[in-house]
C-alpha cells in the first residue's frame, strides 16, 4: 500500500500520515470488475455498533491532528460533523452499510486540511505524479 508515517508535528509530516489514514479508510482496495475504491470504513463498519465506532475514533484522530495544526475552530466542526453524520448514519443496519459507500468523510476531511495547508503552510505542499 505503501504508507509512510513521519513522526514529526511539522505540518508536511502532519499531511502524510492524514494522507496515510484517509488512504487506509477509504481507498485501500479495490471491488473487483468494477474498479471502485473501498477502504476499512466500509469493511469495518459492517460489524453492527462497535464498527461504527472504530472507525468514528479513527476519523476522530483526524480532527485531532488537525486541531494540533491550529485550524480555525469552524473547520473543525465541520470535519467532527463529517464524522458524526458518517458515523449516525453508518449505524443504521444495511442502509448505513451503503452509506458508507458512498459518503466519504475522511476523504472530505483530507480536502479540508489540505486546503488549510496549502494557505497557511504552502511548503507543506506535495506534487502528486
Amino acid at each position: 500500500m505503501g504508507f509512510e508515517l513521519p513522526m514529526g508535528n511539522d505540518p508536511v509530516s502532519v499531511r502524510k500520515r492524514l494522507e496515510a489514514m484517509e488512504k487506509l479508510l477509504e481507498r485501500s482496495f479495490t471491488i473487483p470488475g468494477v474498479n471502485y475504491p473501498l477502504g476499512l470504513d466500509s469493511i469495518v463498519g459492517l460489524v453492527p455498533v462497535l464498527g461504527d465506532l472504530v472507525t468514528a475514533a479513527m476519523g476522530g484522530y483526524m480532527v485531532w491532528e488537525a486541531r494540533n495544526l491550529g485550524m480555525p475552530k469552524w473547520k473543525l466542526w465541520r470535519m467532527a460533523g463529517n464524522v458524526a453524520v458518517d458515523t449516525a448514519l453508518g449505524a443504521i443496519p444495511v442502509v448505513g452499510d451503503a452509506f458508507d459507500l458512498v459518503f466519504r468523510s475522511n476523504t472530505r476531511n483530507l480536502k479540508i486540511v489540505k486546503k488549510h495547508l496549502d494557505k497557511h503552510h504552502p511548503a507543506s505542499r506535495i506534487i502528486e505524479s
